[in-house]
């Protein structure tokens, strides 16, 4: 059996295909396949990136504020944390934009908005601490949408995956220097 003549119980038939993706076009990615609720999506997503925007900041200043014997490397890797996290938060706002939906960017109500807290920490120790009870917060907080998401809206779900890969990362990075510094 040939490819064209194999039939696919499974899939939809070409026309039918072609016939729906010529229906609300304005719509974009979003097709009539979407399972998921856009809006609770949009709004999980929006409180994503004014979570991501708050570590962002709170690396930044941990970044430019790291003192001390081992404030080189500590600072580092505060800096490099900062940056993935602003890559997240890119992410999540364009992920948004494609479920037609617009990104929060408002500094009003961001701390509310995010899931973590922006804690400065006053020593070194402190502010790994502190960045470290993020991560952890976030890891929860992006398994939570991912369960939600399912099947739902896949390529959501692929993302926050990713995204939630990057904060173990962090967490675990976090862990090991502050196990370092406490030695």
């Amino acid at each position: 059996m040939t490819n064209k003549t194999m039939k696919h119980p499974f899939l939809t038939d070409i026309q039918t295909l072609r016939a729906r993706a010529r229906q609300h076009i304005e719509q974009g990615a979003v097709t009539d396949g979407y399972k998921a609720d856009r809006k609770v999506v949009i709004d999980l997503l929006n409180e994503a990136l004014a979570t991501e925007i708050i570590c962002v900041l709170r690396y930044k200043r941990h970044y430019f504020m790291a003192c001390g014997i081992n404030a080189d490397s500590v600072a580092q890797e505060f800096l490099q944390h900062a940056n993935e996290e602003q890559t997240h938060a890119d992410q999540i706002a364009a992920r948004i934009v494609q479920l037609k939906g617009e990104p929060n960017f408002s500094p009003h109500g961001l701390a509310t908005r995010a899931h973590a807290e922006y804690v400065e920490g006053d020593t070194l120790i402190d502010m790994i601490k502190e960045d470290l009870i993020a991560e952890r917060i976030a890891i929860d907080s992006y398994r939570e949408m991912i369960d939600y998401l399912g099947t739902n809206d896949t390529t959501t779900r692929r993302m926050l995956e990713g995204i939630l890969a990057m904060e173990e990362e962090h967490a675990d990075d976090l862990s090991n220097l502050l196990e370092d510094l406490s030695r």
